[in-house]
């Protein structure tokens, strides 16, 4: 298993929503980026807000410019503000720098692509983005507090 397929995408989304569901977490946004940054699958649950589908995209997108999950980003926007605001402008705009765009691993260490959700608390959105990637047999990568 070396290819983010798009049924591999839909099933991590539809895995990470039975989480949020069983943990009745908020309404969910979700996006599959693959490894160049395209947008490989997405949904938005009944009930988000008009922007979420943006700000997981954001999360995702942040994640591969960086190579970092965004917990990292989030470790780093807290530490060096700048630095953060100033790769946001040049990736265009699309970091968000909190927990929720976690990197989707393949074998050996290789970044296929990353999840990013926001919808609920960012803990709990990293929690359900981690448990689609594993139900889909892929290694997740959040990043370091």
């Amino acid at each position: 298993m070396t290819e983010l397929t798009l049924a591999k995408a839909q099933s991590m989304i539809a895995d990470a929503l039975s989480y949020a569901r069983g943990q009745q977490l908020k309404p969910m946004a979700l996006a599959v980026l693959d490894a160049r940054g395209a947008l490989k699958a997405f949904a938005a649950e009944e009930g988000t807000s008009l922007r979420r589908g943006e700000v997981a995209i954001g999360k995702a997108h942040g994640a591969l410019a960086m190579g970092l999950g965004s917990r990292s980003l989030f470790k780093r926007a807290m530490e060096q503000p700048f630095f953060i605001a100033a790769v946001t402008h040049a990736v265009g705009g699309s970091l968000v720098p909190v927990p929720g765009g976690v990197l989707i691993k393949g074998q050996g260490g290789a970044v296929l692509g990353a999840l990013g959700i926001s919808g609920d608390t960012s803990d709990n959105d990293e929690a359900a983005a981690i448990a689609g990637i594993e139900a889909a047999g892929f290694s997740a990568d959040p990043g370091v507090s």
